[in-house]
C-alpha cells in the first residue's frame, strides 16, 4: 500500500505518540504521518522541533506521494510526555536500550495514556517480559516489542515480540496495523536477547570484522561481496529457500545428506576477532576511507542507501505480483 493512502476505517490505530525522537522515532513519526495518522512526538531533548524539521526532509524522499511540509502538518511536539500520550491509540517507544530506564518511562506513560492504548517498545533487545515485570497485569497485556529494521520507515520488518503477559488482542492489533502501513510483520515464539534479525546480522558482522582483521579483504571490498552476493540473494529468497534451491529437484535434503557435515565444520573455522583498540581502529579507519565520515558525507550516503532500498523494495513488490 502506498503511503499517498490516507487514513481509512481499516487502521486499527488513528492516533499514534512517538516517544523519543532519536533517528529511529523520527522516522516511525515520518512513516505514521505519511499515512496520514495524527502524530505527537515527544522527547526532553531541546531542539525537538528543530529536530523534527531537518529530519523530514530526507524521510519525506523515501515516502513517495508526501513531502516534507505534508508531514510536519500531521505531527506535533512536545516536551510533555502526559500530554503526548493522553488521546494515543498507540505508543511507539523509542528510548535508551536501558532497562530500568524502559521499566520507569512505560509505568509513567501507562499513567497517562487511555485504558486501551497498545504500549509498543521499538527496544532492539530488550524483551516485554523483562520491561513489564514491575508493571501491573493491565498494562503487560498492552505491552508489547515492534522492532523495527532502521531506517523503519523504509524496510519492511517489524518484529513483533511479545511478553508473557502480553494480550493476543494486543499482537493482532498491532500486525494488522504494521501491515496497512505496507510493513512486513514477523511474529516471533519466544523471547530472546537481540530477536531474530539482529542476531542474524551479527553473526554475519562477527564474520566480516575477521575477514577485515585477518587482511582478507579490506571494509569496502567486503560491502562489495555481500551486496554482489548474499545480500542480493537473501532479498530474494532468504537462507533456507536458497539452500533448497541450491540442492536442485533434490532440495534441501539432497543438501542437508552432502553438504549437513561439511556444514558444521565449517562453523567451527568461522572467526571470533576480538574487538581491542586496534581492532577497533583497523575497522574504523577502513569504512571512513570508503565511504567519508561527518554529516555531509553521512547525508549523501544515507540518501544513496535509501533510493536503493526504495528501488529494491519496487522491484520486489512488481515481481511478486507477476
Amino acid at each position: 500500500m502506498s503511503p499517498t493512502h490516507h487514513h481509512s476505517p481499516t487502521l486499527p490505530f488513528t492516533t499514534v505518540a512517538v516517544v523519543g525522537a532519536g533517528t529511529i522515532g523520527l522516522s516511525w513519526a515520518a512513516l505514521f504521518a505519511a499515512h496520514g495518522l495524527r502524530v505527537t512526538v515527544t522527547d526532553p531533548r531541546e531542539d525537538l522541533d528543530e529536530a523534527v524539521a531537518e529530519a523530514l526532509p530526507m524521510l519525506a524522499d523515501g515516502l513517495p506521494g508526501t513531502d516534507a511540509e505534508k508531514l510536519r502538518g500531521r505531527i506535533r511536539t512536545t516536551h510533555d510526555l502526559a500530554g503526548a500520550v493522553a488521546d494515543a491509540d498507540l505508543v511507539q517507544e523509542n528510548g535508551p536500550e536501558d532497562l530500568a530506564f524502559k521499566q520507569r518511562l512505560f509505568a509513567d506513560i501507562a499513567g497517562h495514556a487511555p485504558a486501551g492504548a497498545v504500549l509498543a517498545t521499538s527496544s532492539s533487545g530488550i524483551v516485554a517480559t523483562a520491561i513489564a515485570a514491575p508493571l501491573p497485569d493491565e498494562t503487560a497485556a498492552r505491552l508489547l516489542v515492534a522492532h523495527p529494521f532502521n531506517p523503519p520507515h523504509l524496510v519492511p520488518l517489524v518484529e513483533i515480540v511479545p511478553g508473557e503477559r502480553t494480550s493476543e488482542e494486543a499482537v493482532a492489533s498491532v500486525t494488522a496495523f504494521h501491515r496497512t502501513l505496507g510493513k512486513t510483520p514477523v511474529r516471533l515464539r519466544k523471547e530472546l536477547p537481540g530477536f531474530a534479525a539482529n542476531r542474524l546480522q551479527g553473526a554475519v558482522l562477527q564474520e566480516a570484522m575477521h575477514l577485515v582483521l585477518s587482511g582478507v579483504l579490506d571494509a569496502g571490498e567486503v560491502d562489495t561481496v555481500m551486496k554482489a552476493s548474499l545480500g542480493g540473494r537473501y532479498a530474494t529468497v532468504g537462507p533456507f529457500e536458497s539452500f533448497h534451491l541450491g540442492g536442485g529437484p533434490g532440495g534441501i535434503r539432497h543438501m542437508m545428506d552432502h553438504l549437513g557435515p561439511g556444514l558444521v565444520e565449517g562453523w567451527q573455522r568461522l572467526g571470533h576477532p576480538e574487538l581491542d583498540s586496534a581492532a577497533t581502529a583497523t575497522v574504523v579507519s577502513q569504512t571512513e576511507a570508503a565511504y567519508g565520515h561527518g554529516p555531509g558525507a553521512y547525508r549523501e550516503r544515507a540518501a544513496l542507501r535509501d533510493r536503493k532500498q526504495l528501488a529494491l523494495n519496487d522491484a520486489l513488490r512488481r515481481a511478486d505480483r507477476n
